[in-house]
């Protein structure tokens, strides 16, 4: 071993010029990724963020939901599969923008976003049973109010992970602080 190794306390291993995983060496228990017999697309998996695999997982089991509910409206088949593929392709690509852009929203209008996305997708689906398009519409209008409630209690209760911070916080103010305040009315 070299003298700067044992002046600082490292100890080399026993193989020809490695260094142990305890002194900072990249191993396979830091990264998965990098195990041997690993696939590459499971190490990716872990590195896709919520935003993007949340939306395409929801558009799938909506797709399946579309194909489930035209078969048993007497859609047979292909139309019933087709519906279904549309159906996930247009409420993914709609759910990836609206996660995209969540953090730039404020609350409310996130929560709108979410009610909106979520209402008329359920009210599509449920015109594709032969109901009447008035009841279709009432029906999605009330799943949309639904999902507005739940989306607003939820970005409410869950402040600190919201992407603003806290929900339009206000200042204090302290009784020293004398530069903020109007003068007194003179008469």
């Amino acid at each position: 071993m070299d003298q700067h190794a044992q002046r600082h306390g490292a100890r080399a291993a026993r193989s020809h010029g490695t260094v142990e995983p305890e002194h900072g060496a990249t191993t396979a228990a830091r990264h998965p990724e990098l195990a041997p017999g690993t696939s590459g697309m499971k190490g990716r998996a872990r590195h896709i963020p919520a935003t993007v695999s949340l939306p395409i997982i929801t558009a799938l089991a909506f797709g399946c939901f579309i194909i489930f509910r035209t078969h048993t409206a007497g859609i047979k088949g292909g139309p019933a599969m087709l519906y279904g593929l549309a159906g996930a392709v247009v409420s993914g690509a709609l759910g990836l923008v609206v996660a995209h852009f969540q953090s730039t929203l404020i609350t409310e209008t996130r929560a709108s976003a979410y009610g909106a996305l979520f209402g008329c997708s359920l009210g599509w689906v449920y015109s594709l049973g032969g109901e009447a398009i008035l009841k279709s519409c009432a029906f999605g209008f009330t799943m949309g109010a639904v999902m507005f409630v739940a989306a607003l209690y939820v970005f409410r209760t869950h402040r600190t992970r919201e992407p603003h911070g806290l929900h339009r916080p206000h200042k204090t103010h302290h009784r020293d602080d004398r530069s903020h305040r109007l003068p007194a009315a003179t008469h």
